[in-house]
């Protein structure tokens, strides 16, 4: 019972605690921990109902028992969007409560709801597991991605409850915190123990979006809070330059619009060819080093934990293509924004699954996982080489 319950239970509730007192304007305690509990009952019930659909349909998310298309059927058609959509009802009734008065908030209640499904999960889990510690790992990288993912949703709720309105936010966020759920399930649960890791870079880039997405909702809230202040002491004109700053979120989405020029789809096109080439040299370098270092490739096996460093070189080889593209293209085209080198980027990596799903459809998923980080050294690449002295428009 030891085993199963306190990797479950201690993370959770230490997580819990660090969302709690991130809020400056803390919220009620029995809110938060009412959220908690009902996203662990969100977890009891999307289970239940996970195993009715797997007995009615014969899938399951089991590659043996299912093969690999019944698993990511499974998976993607219906296992992840329910245990994203019971994580939504247990932190509805927050919503819908008074005591959700500040974008943040949508942070704060997202996690609670998310956190109590992860601590379901992982007993559920650990309780009739026997990897060990293995098990154990599993379980302490569940939390931070179930987190993550809810968080993701929960911006788009402190942007709606800001707005009010709803807008095309959440479902557009939903959509991407499932797909990614999916992918996490499958890598870190259907592949063997060396694929735990093909999850870092997908946790590190929705930690990165997390993070931007929180400082956002509480400049957001802090601005609000301004704006109230002017209207009933007529605050002095420092504070009122500080309420009309933008926040960060927005310089960055004002980097990667096209503002009042027309988009140059040639550079997209060049930067394209540009990114696809520099990715067969990265990976011919990785394999060149590697050899030059003794590295023996043919020992690579996703089940063993000790062959993860071949595997390694090569994805960061391949990585390393996408910020020198986007410093190459930035620098030849001229252009002050990060639209023309991203959507490259975006289609480089669109051809590059393409192209496993013929030649390996396994090293799709991991390219998906890493998809996010690629693009994001891409922008890194661009902004580096954007023409200085020109306003990010």
């Amino acid at each position: 019972m030891i085993r199963w319950l306190i990797p479950s239970v201690v993370p959770a509730v230490l997580f819990l605690l660090l969302v709690y007192r991130s809020d400056r304007e803390r919220e009620p305690p029995w809110v938060v921990a009412g959220t908690f509990a009902l996203g662990m009952l969100g977890a009891l019930g999307a289970f239940y109902v996970e195993r009715s659909a797997s007995k009615w349909t014969g899938l399951d998310l089991r590659t043996q028992v299912a093969g690999n298309a019944g698993a990511l059927l499974f998976l993607f058609a219906f296992v992840a969007p329910v245990r994203e959509a019971a994580k939504v009802a247990a932190c509805w009734p927050a919503f819908r409560s008074r005591h959700f008065d500040e974008p943040y908030d949508g942070v704060v209640y997202s996690a609670a709801a998310s956190l109590g499904f992860a601590l379901v999960e992982n007993a559920v889990l650990l309780r009739g597991s026997s990897d060990g510690w293995l098990g154990i790992a599993r379980a302490l990288v569940a939390l931070p991605a179930h987190m993550f993912f809810a968080a993701a949703w929960g911006y788009a709720l402190g942007r709606a409850k800001e707005n009010k309105e709803p807008g095309p936010v959440f479902p557009a966020a939903w959509i991407g915190a499932t797909v990614c759920h999916g992918l996490y399930i499958h890598v870190v649960y259907g592949r063997g123990a060396a694929a735990v890791l093909g999850v870092i870079p997908l946790l590190a880039a929705m930690g990165g979006l997390v993070v931007l997405g929180a400082r956002d909702l509480r400049e957001r809230g802090e601005h609000n809070a301004r704006q109230s202040m002017v209207a009933v002491n007529r605050m002095s004109r420092l504070t009122m330059t500080l309420a009309s700053t933008g926040n960060r979120l927005s310089f960055i989405r004002s980097a990667v619009a096209p503002g009042a020029r027309p988009i140059q789809f040639r550079w997209i096109v060049l930067g394209t060819f540009v990114t696809l080439g520099a990715m067969v040299v990265g990976f011919a370098g990785a394999v060149a080093l590697g050899h030059a270092m003794g590295v023996d490739f043919a020992l690579v096996d996703e089940r063993d934990i000790g062959t993860v460093a071949p595997m390694a070189l090569l994805g960061a080889g391949v990585l390393a293509a996408f910020p020198l593209s986007g410093l190459l293209l930035a620098r030849a085209s001229g252009l002050a924004t990060l639209l023309e080198p991203g959507l490259s980027a975006v289609l480089a990596l669109i051809v590059t699954l393409l192209v496993l799903g013929l030649a390996a459809p396994v090293a799709v998923v991991f390219a998906l996982a890493s998809s996010p980080v690629a693009w994001g050294l891409a922008c890194a690449g661009a902004w580096v080489g954007r023409p200085t002295g020109r306003a990010l428009r």
